[in-house]
């Protein structure tokens, strides 16, 4: 049985295909993607930026097995679903950095090539949205109590990891989002 992806396993593989973005970006965008498109219909190949090289066969199966391992854990509602971020043994300011970089590409992925209207999304979800736009824009304050200030990251990473699976069961296809058709068992 193979491990489930963290931080670094993501980052590894990021590297190997040649992905210059943060890795918590590259997450963040298959799981907007996620949260509009059906599994089946996502190449995680294809979310790669256009300077990545077509990656090796062993790396694009990594990528299918990430993708399969996501759309498991948004599914799961028993809380399984965590953006995939650097861990405590990461200083602050780039665990925060990622943060904002994994909520820029979620945006990213969400806005994808199906036009979301957001005007057509519950007041919820237009928030989350809304505050995830914000995220991407913090920063740490120099001079701040380090326990307040991890107990607020602990927070955002709580509000995120809720929020993209509130966004997911709203938007994602199997679950009846605006204009698409639905899914029969």
């Amino acid at each position: 049985m193979t491990n489930p992806f963290d931080y670094p396993a993501l980052s590894a593989l990021m590297a190997r295909v040649g992905y210059d973005d943060d890795a918590a970006t590259f997450h963040g965008v298959l799981c907007g993607v996620l949260c509009r498109q059906k599994a089946d219909d996502v190449d995680p190949v294809q979310l790669l930026d256009d300077e990545t090289p077509q990656p090796p066969a062993d790396a694009v199966a990594e990528l299918h097995r990430l993708r399969e391992e996501t759309i498991a854990s948004l599914t799961d509602l028993q809380s399984a679903f965590m953006p995939i971020l650097p861990d405590d043994a990461s200083g602050l300011a780039d665990r925060a950095r990622a943060l904002g970089a994994w909520c820029e590409g979620f945006l990213y992925g969400l806005a994808g090539r199906i036009k979301l209207n957001l005007r057509e999304c519950s007041e919820e979800v237009r928030e989350i949205v809304k505050d995830f736009t914000e995220f991407t824009r913090s920063s740490l304050d120099s001079g701040d109590d380090d326990e307040v200030e991890e107990g607020a990251y602990a927070e955002l990473v709580e509000y995120i990891r809720v929020g993209a699976q509130l966004v997911f069961m709203e938007l994602h296809p199997r679950h009846g989002a605006p204009g698409a058709s639905p899914t029969i068992h």
